[in-house]
């Protein structure tokens, strides 16, 4: 379950460094959202070597203003992200393209594979031109499980405040104010179904940057690496 020393030394140091980098100065050049994110396929995609999913629909970000990080309590950050923002919240499973109304926001949603172990969501608001700072991120996947995983375990880490839920059950809360680390939360004993699993992410955050990463462990705690993750709305 644990990464070599020398990996998470690395991994330290290239969060850091992108903790550290600033956006480029405004200009013509157009944003991208390479290298951080790459369209995701038709494909199912397994996790990364380590278990991680790495394959998400993501809802470009509702506006929510914080000017502090200092206001995410449980009480505050379970009754903003329980809020329905855009209708079939917690039920609908999203295209590629899809697009929702919050409020005065058109917003999209994108099936993208990150480019590494975490998903980088400020890269994938500033890839896109959009909001930044005091927002809120939906993520969306679809994970196919070929038994089912009794005793399992969601494991989360996070920068700002985040909940999960799979197949329609609240798993792991993640309050107060921040860094993301591997495995920072995990959930109680959960069973994956045999064949399709629906989870869903909210993830708000004031001022920073905003990333996560998520993987399911097994009862002796080790990666669960025989499932894939797609984005496919078949059966929704």
């Amino acid at each position: 379950m644990k990464r070599p020393l020398v990996l998470l030394a690395l991994t330290a140091i290239w969060a850091a460094g992108d903790c550290l980098a600033q956006p480029p100065a405004a200009g013509n050049a157009p944003r991208t959202l390479a290298p951080y994110f790459t369209p995701a396929t038709r494909v199912p995609k397994a996790p990364d070597a380590d278990g991680f999913l790495q394959r998400w629909l993501l809802l470009e970000p509702i506006a929510k203003p914080n000017r502090t990080n200092t206001v995410f309590t449980d009480t505050y950050v379970r009754s903003t992200l329980n809020n329905e923002y855009f209708p079939n919240q917690f039920t609908v499973i999203p295209n590629d393209g899809d697009k929702v109304k919050v409020g005065e926001q058109e917003l999209t949603w994108h099936a993208l594979d990150s480019t590494g172990f975490n998903v980088k969501l400020f890269r994938f608001s500033y890839g896109l031109n959009k909001t930044t700072y005091g927002v809120i991120f939906w993520a969306v996947t679809v994970i196919d499980s070929p038994r089912e995983i009794q005793n399992a375990r969601m494991a989360v880490g996070v920068n700002g405040a985040s909940i999960w839920w799979l197949n329609g059950k609240e798993a792991v809360d993640l309050f107060t104010d921040r860094r993301m680390k591997m495995d920072d939360c995990v959930s109680k004993r959960l069973t994956l179904n045999k064949g399709r699993n629906v989870l869903r992410g909210a993830v708000i955050n004031g001022p920073g940057l905003s990333d996560f990463c998520l993987r399911f462990i097994d009862e002796n705690g080790e990666p669960i690496k025989d499932i894939t993750i797609s984005f496919d709305s078949a059966g929704k």
